[in-house]
C-alpha cells in the first residue's frame, strides 16, 4: 500500500493514522518533498479513473491566481500539476492496482476491508 502524502494536511494525516492503526505496511511518498514524475503521475490518474484537471485542487491559491478559468488540455493539465505539486489533491491511496482519493479520511477503509 501507498500514500501520497502531505504532512501538512489534516485529512492526509489522519488518513496515515487509519492506516497505520490497523498495522498495514505502507510506502508513504511525500511528494512536496520528493516529486513525482510524468508517468507516476499519469498511472495514479489511471487508477483514479480521472482527468488531470480533476486531479487539481481548486481552492488553491496558486490555481485561482494561475489557472482558474483556463481551458488546457489534460496533457497541459499534468504539467501544471508537476510544475506545482501543491495543487494535487490528497492523501491518494494506492492498493494493488487501485486508487482512491482519500476524502473523508474514512475513505481509506475502502481499499483496506
Amino acid at each position: 500500500m501507498k500514500i501520497y502524502h502531505n504532512s501538512r494536511c489534516r485529512k492526509s494525516r489522519e488518513a496515515l493514522k487509519i492506516i497505520q492503526l490497523k498495522g498495514i505496511n505502507i510506502e508513504i511518498v511525500e511528494y512536496l518533498k520528493s516529486p513525482i514524475d510524468k508517468d507516476e503521475l499519469r498511472a495514479i490518474l489511471k487508477m483514479l479513473k480521472i482527468s488531470a484537471f480533476d486531479l487539481i485542487r481548486k481552492n488553491e491559491s496558486v490555481y485561482k491566481k494561475l489557472y482558474k478559468g483556463k481551458n488546457f488540455s489534460n496533457e497541459e493539465w499534468l504539467e501544471v500539476i508537476l510544475s506545482n505539486p501543491i495543487l494535487m489533491e490528497r492523501p491518494i491511496i494506492i492498493k494493488d492496482n487501485c486508487a482512491l482519493i482519500a476524502r473523508p479520511s474514512e475513505k481509506v477503509l475502502n481499499l483496506i476491508d
